[in-house]
Order: structure tokens, then sequence, then C-alpha cells
């Protein structure tokens, strides 16, 4: 039997069902990474959001857009068979779909939450998995675990994936290397994971195929590297000079960007490998950066 595009991406024992729906609620970088791993294999897909502008894009791409908040959620609840929520908390209402909806009259065969590592808080460099206490040190952090206990508690077939830093197609060091804004933040011994959106996308793939209700699962790739070590890389895929280096305390900083310096770890992936059968496309920053100057450069 061929295996579809879905499972040769993440590595799954049995053909899915190939007539199933996905709704996103937050139709995003994460969110759209996935559509081209389940448009092949005939799913629908309808996604949230707040612009008429990215409702247009979306519908070019295939995906069915919905403007919201401003429209009515229940049909399409009703219609979905897979749930990915990617929206992030608010301060006031906390998740946005759960302060808004009564979820307990939909049944879904799968339900993903997008959350992040930020969870786990500070530790000074040292190693994280699953199963490490959840000590957010961050607002942004404790948003976040309040908002996965939440999910918790509607009792559905949820899977949690806690997110590293994210990058990808349009979303990488390049430009801020080439226009000479960049800057190689030094602060000793700070370390940060990372994971491309198309690791996400076959991660999250993967979980659909072989769902485990109760699952949390770290996704980022095998190299948490210092930031300054990414910079320096880009410039010299780019043959440019080395961004200079700026003390992190004397650094120009916006209050969210000095925030992601307040934590310090390195987070283990092993989880998704041994349990869902993922090879990771860019196991590190290296193959990602190499794989996005690429799509930047015409093929002769």
């Amino acid at each position: 039997m061929t295996k579809s595009p879905l499972l040769a991406a993440a590595f799954c024992p049995y053909d899915p069902p190939m007539t199933k729906t996905l709704l996103c609620i937050g139709y995003g970088f994460s969110a759209r990474a996935l559509t081209p791993l389940l448009h092949p294999l005939g799913w629908t897909i309808t996604g949230t959001t707040r612009s008429a502008e990215r409702a247009e894009a979306m519908r070019a791409e295939g995906v069915i857009p919905i403007i919201w908040p401003g429209t009515d959620l229940d049909g399409a609840l009703k219609a979905a068979s897979h749930l990915l929520i990617s929206a992030a908390p608010s301060p006031d209402a906390g998740d946005p779909l759960l302060a808004q909806m009564d979820l307990s009259a939909y049944r879904f065969d799968w339900v993903g939450y997008l959350s992040t590592t930020g969870v786990y808080g500070n530790h000074d460099g040292a190693w994280v998995d699953e199963a490490t206490p959840l000590t957010p040190s961050t607002r942004r952090g404790r948003l976040r675990v309040a908002a996965e206990s939440a999910w918790q508690a509607t009792g559905l077939p949820l899977h949690i994936f806690r997110l590293a830093g994210i990058y990808g197609p349009g979303r990488g060091p390049f430009s801020k290397v080439r226009n000479g804004t960049a800057r190689r933040i030094i602060k000793a011994g700070q370390m940060f994971s990372r994971i491309h959106a198309d690791d996400i996308a076959q991660v999250v793939a993967a979980s659909i195929a072989q769902p485990r209700p109760g699952a949390v699962y770290n996704l980022c790739d095998d190299d948490p590297a210092p930031p300054q070590d990414v910079l320096a890389y880009a410039a010299e895929l780019l043959g440019l000079p080395l961004p200079p280096e700026v003390d992190f305390d004397a650094a120009d900083m916006t209050p969210m960007a000095r925030s992601f310096y307040a934590e310090n770890k390195r987070v283990r992936n092993d989880l998704i490998k041994s349990e869902l059968g993922v090879r990771l496309k860019y196991p590190s920053y290296k193959e990602g950066l190499q794989s996005l100057l690429k799509l930047e450069t015409p093929q002769s």
C-alpha cells in the first residue's frame, strides 16, 4: 500500500480517514504550514482571522475564512471533526474561544492547542521536558498555563503542543543582517530553543494521525543555541560581516524583546520522536537557515 503524503511526513503506520474538516482558531503562521500536508488528502480547512484582507489570501490558498470575532462559530464548530487552537489568550478574558463558547455540545475526533515552552519559566540553561513543573516567570507564560488548564478542563480529546521560538519562510534573520540593523545581543549563558514552521506542521500532522488525548509534546529542534550564534551563521551564509556585539544590559530593546531573555533553558524533544516517529526536517537552525536562503534565491 502506498502511504499518503501526510503519513510520509508524520511517519505513521496506518492511513487516516480522508474526509475530515479542520477548524483553526487563529489561522496564523503555524496553522498555515499545516495546510499543504492536509489539502492533498482531501481535507477541508477552515480558519478564523480578524482581517478581511487576510481572508482573501486564505481563499486563494483554498482555506475557508471566517472573520472572527464578529461571526457566529456554531456552524463551523459543528462541521469540524478536528479543532486546532493557536489564538493567544488575553490578560482580561483568557482563551478567546473558551471565553465566548461553551464547547460541551460539540464533538471532535482531535483537538490541538498550540502553547509555548514559556510555561516552564527560567531554568538557568538547564534542560526541561514535558514532565518539568510549570513555573512561568512572565505574564505571557502564566496566561498560557491558565489557558492550557482551561482547555484540559473541557474534557475534549486535547493534545498540547509547547512551541519553542518559531521561524520559517518570511520569518528569519536575513533581512536585518542585510540592512545592517541586526545586533548580536550577548547575555552570558543564554540559550534559546527554536522550531521551523514545517516541523511544527509535521508534528501536528503526526498527532492527528496518531491521537492520544491528554498528550503534551515539546516542539523544538535538537540544537538549543545562543541567539548571537544564529545571527552569526546568517551573516556567514550571506557572506556579510558579523553584526556588532551589544551587551544585554546596554542593549536598546523593547520590553517585549527584553522579556524573552528572562527565561534561559534548553528544551528536550525526545517524545515527538519516540511516540510520533517524527524526524525533524531541520534538526538545527543551520539546516533551517540554509533552507530559508534557498527559498530566497531564484533557481536557474
